[in-house]
């Protein structure tokens, strides 16, 4: 997998590891779910990402989408759902990831993990439920202020996790004081 799409690590700078909880975003395509592509944080706020190659079972279904990638680019730049599964096993077996928008992850998390007749071995919960001292309503505000202000895309899934990322480490900056 990699750390970022140009394969360089995007680390938080002035993050604690035993503070970080894990994200994660998962890309799907317009109709059906199809993960596309997956992000994750690591406890010392790293992200890993890759996109991923699409199982055959899946490309027979008649209203795929793959969003705004190629069968070509998927296939060769990706990795197989199993490896996926594997490196998110090794990285958070057993664990909570917290995620921006939760059926969607839910959803495509469930189609890699049942390709293989797979129980899911991580829970996600919504990231917003991190911050219980913050009203309704304000967790999203935020996010979606951060994307601008960092220029980042609400799709990308390694965009997604990084703005979780600073949200939570400003969040906690404002708590501490």
């Amino acid at each position: 997998m990699n750390s970022s799409p140009e394969g360089e690590e995007i680390t938080m700078s002035g993050t604690e590891t035993s503070e970080i909880p894990g994200f994660i975003a998962v890309e799907t395509g317009d109709e059906g779910g199809l993960p596309l592509a997956i992000a994750w944080s690591l406890s010392d706020g790293r992200i890993k990402q890759t996109l991923i190659q699409p199982d055959d079972d899946w490309l027979t279904e008649e209203l795929i989408s793959l969003g705004g990638y190629s069968l070509e680019e998927l296939s060769s730049l990706g990795v197989s759902p199993l490896d996926v599964i594997r490196e998110l096993e090794t990285d958070h077996f057993n664990e909570t990831l917290f995620t921006a928008g939760i059926s969607d992850d839910e959803s495509a998390l469930s189609r890699l993990f049942d390709t293989y007749g797979l129980d899911p071995f991580v829970e996600l919960a919504p990231a917003e439920s991190l911050y219980a001292s913050l009203a309704p309503g304000d967790w999203a505000r935020a996010r979606g202020e951060l994307f601008g202000i960092l220029g980042l895309e609400p799709m990308r899934p390694e965009h997604e996790v990084e703005v979780m990322l600073h949200l939570h480490q400003r969040l906690n900056a404002t708590d501490d004081d």
